[in-house]
């Protein structure tokens, strides 16, 4: 299994880091559009869906992304909308548990799909325009609240979080996230964007940080933790409902690609509008 995982993990680094340096953004927006497309068949499996149709709603995730793309990028605050729904219907969602998903009809969480991968594709792409250090530490703070959970969850780990969805994680884990992100956030605004951001771009911490000040902009950046666990709890639900362990095996050693975005889907709408605002008061 680790064989598999550093294999895996080796080839999407081979695949990712050339799109990350080179000038033109399509061989970058080329990779979001095929996660997303994955994403969207494997939404699709956990939903009902098989063979054909399965991979049919993957193409019209596809398709959606890439007409929908032209609509929203010029649009300031869309990402502040889908962050709304995002806690109002995840905190729905998971209060409920699987019965709650199990509820809905077939169609609304079919259609339920392409409303929550999309915005994540876009504000993906959307970071990758500021420069790589943007995307980057909007990226390293989901890495970094996850890494530090799991190890501050083994160690100090009683208080299960949401036991009937995924047992494994404790309040004690979602604190030591969030202490990890808050370390994070000051060492990259005070010794990594001097270093990066002339060439390529200000990290979201040094945005929250200019425009909001250092309190409001932790608070933010805990608001943004808290989204992280709720990604990664309404995949569990999701995986759950269907008693499935892995939302795919596209990526061998880490189950599908939902599995390894799941984090991220509230997180990086959710980031660019708290940048948003942030910049308007800078």
């Amino acid at each position: 299994m680790l064989g598999q995982r550093v294999i895996t993990a080796l080839v999407l680094l081979a695949v990712l880091l050339p799109t990350l340096w080179v000038a033109s953004p399509w061989p970058f927006t080329a990779f979001v559009a095929c996660a997303m497309a994955a994403a969207g068949w494997e939404w699709a499996r956990l939903n009902g869906l098989q063979g054909a149709a399965a991979l049919g709603f993957g193409a019209l995730v596809l398709a959606l992304g890439v007409a929908g793309h032209a609509l929203v990028a010029p649009v300031a605050f869309w990402s502040a909308w889908v962050s709304v729904a995002w806690v109002l219907g995840g905190s729905w969602a998971l209060r409920g548990a699987s019965p709650a998903w199990a509820a809905l009809p077939q169609w609304g969480r079919l259609v339920l799909g392409p409303l929550v991968l999309l915005p994540a594709g876009w504000a993906l792409l959307a970071w990758k325009a500021q420069g790589l250090n943007a995307l980057l530490s909007v990226l390293c703070l989901v890495w970094a609240a996850d890494v530090f959970a799991y190890f501050a969850g083994r160690q100090f780990g009683r208080r299960k979080l949401a036991p009937a969805i995924s047992p494994g994680k404790s309040w004690e884990g979602v604190w030591g996230g969030m202490l990890g992100v808050l370390c994070v956030a000051v060492v990259w605004s005070l010794w990594v964007d001097p270093l990066l951001q002339a060439q390529h771009g200000l990290s979201l911490f040094s945005q929250l940080r200019a425009g909001l000040g250092w309190p409001l902009a932790m608070l933010a950046g805990l608001a943004l933790v808290t989204l992280s666990v709720m990604g990664d709890l309404f995949e569990s639900l999701l995986k759950r409902a269907v008693g499935a362990k892995d939302s795919s095996q596209l990526l061998p050693g880490h189950g599908g690609v939902l599995d390894r975005i799941d984090a991220l889907l509230p997180v990086l709408p959710a980031a660019l509008a708290l940048a948003q605002f942030a910049n308007l008061g800078a």
